[in-house]
């Protein structure tokens, strides 16, 4: 149930995006994104779902990896489907009782519901293809222009990518824990919310000690490499932009324009 949540994960391979630089992704991921508040309609919402398609299919990441990131919050998608389809006023299409579903309001709930699957799909693509370390590259070097403000670059981006690095290791470390409490007669899915809520601390009193001691674990590990920060670090791969990420940046502009350029046709008409 918990190891369903890939994100944070990351599947080796050698695609074309696998190979792009890291920051490449990142500046990708954070356009494709601002792009998807451009769609208006269906025909945008097609193209952002054909070019997700499509990104997936290059990188070579199994259907049933990217479906798994889905899954977990396909209650969240159902219930922003439901709040805009019952809340929505505009042209009545039916009543279920009390409840009104609206034609403006299926809309919009389809809308953002596809707006909440493409960012899934898109975030999970970017830790899929990325490894942790180059991730971390990646966040510093886009972070280095705003040291001079006094942004600790290095210090950032390790956290970041340790927090997201952990995840899929909480995840697994709670549904064992959840595993053998329930095999000692834990009961985590009924009676009240307040019952469950205190059939909790069988669960999350364990999971904060370990992670408290994972952390001290990996701090003693970092100084017995001699881990000082970002000062006068050295990397054994430095990040170089070729051709590849070029060929992205053109695609990613060809995106924004041709959603731009159907937008503006929306409006004249």
């Amino acid at each position: 149930m918990l190891t369903d949540i890939t994100l944070g994960q990351y599947f080796p391979g050698k695609s074309p995006i696998h190979l792009l630089d890291p920051r490449t992704k990142i500046l990708g991921v954070i356009t494709y994104i601002s792009t998807i508040f451009l769609a208006e309609d269906y025909l945008a919402y097609a193209i952002l779902t054909a070019f997700a398609v499509m990104a997936v299919a290059v990188s070579g990441i199994p259907m049933r990896m990217v479906l798994r990131s889905i899954k977990p919050l396909w209650i969240i998608i159902l219930l922003t489907v439901a709040i805009h389809v019952f809340s929505t006023p505009g042209t009545v299409l039916y009543n279920l009782g009390p409840l009104t579903v609206t034609q403006e309001g299926s809309r919009m709930g389809i809308f953002m519901s596809l707006r909440l699957v493409l960012l899934i799909v898109v975030s999970s693509l970017l830790t899929f293809t990325t490894s942790p370390i180059a991730l971390t590259d990646g966040i510093e070097r886009l972070l280095n222009p705003f040291r001079r403000l006094g942004v600790p670059a290095h210090e950032l981006s390790m956290m970041m990518t340790i927090a997201l690095r952990f995840i899929p290791t909480l995840l697994e470390e709670a549904d064992r824990i959840m595993k053998a409490q329930m095999a000692r007669g834990a009961d985590f899915s009924s009676g009240s919310i307040l019952k469950r809520a205190k059939n909790m601390v069988p669960l999350l009193v364990p999971l904060f000690i370990s992670a408290f001691r994972r952390a001290d674990e990996l701090a003693v590990a970092m100084e017995a490499r001699c881990y000082r920060g970002g000062e006068n670090r050295t990397r054994m791969k430095e990040l170089k932009m070729g051709a590849p990420d070029i060929m992205a940046a053109v695609i990613l502009m060809v995106l924004i324009a041709v959603l731009i350029t159907v937008r503006a046709y929306k409006l004249v008409i």
